[in-house]
C-alpha cells in the first residue's frame, strides 16, 4: 500500500461532529438509507446505529415512516442544535453546511 492510500483510509482520531451528527448527516443525504448501510459510512455497529436512530427520534429530530419494507426518516431542521455553543442555530443550519440539506430531500424523494 503506498502512503497516500494508507493515509486515505486511516481513520482519523477525532471528527469534529459525534456519532448523532454523522448519522443526521447520513440520513440528511439519503432519506430512505439502511441501518445497516448507516453503520457502514459512520464506522460503528448497527446496534449503535439503532440506538442513535432511537435517540433523535425521542428528542424529535427525526421522524420514521414504514414505506414498504424500508424506513423512510424526515428531519425537523427548525430543532436548535443541542450544544449550547451552537444554541442560535438549527440542526438545518448544520446540514447545509455539512451535507447540503435543503430541506428538499425528503419530499422530492416522496413525490418520485
Amino acid at each position: 500500500m503506498t502512503p497516500s492510500a494508507a493515509a486515505e483510509t486511516a481513520k482519523p482520531a477525532w471528527t469534529f461532529l459525534t456519532n448523532h451528527g454523522h448519522v443526521l448527516v447520513c440520513i440528511a443525504q439519503d432519506p430512505g438509507i439502511r441501518a445497516r448501510d448507516i453503520a457502514d459510512r459512520v464506522g460503528i455497529t448497527e446496534r449503535a446505529t439503532q440506538s442513535i436512530i432511537a435517540d433523535l427520534i425521542g428528542a424529535g429530530y427525526i421522524t420514521r415512516a414504514r414505506v414498504g419494507r424500508r424506513n423512510h426518516y424526515t428531519i425537523n431542521p427548525h430543532l436548535p442544535v443541542r450544544h449550547p455553543v451552537e444554541q442560535p442555530h438549527s440542526i438545518g443550519d448544520l446540514l447545509a453546511a455539512v451535507a447540503g440539506y435543503t430541506g428538499r430531500e425528503s419530499s422530492d424523494r416522496q413525490a418520485g
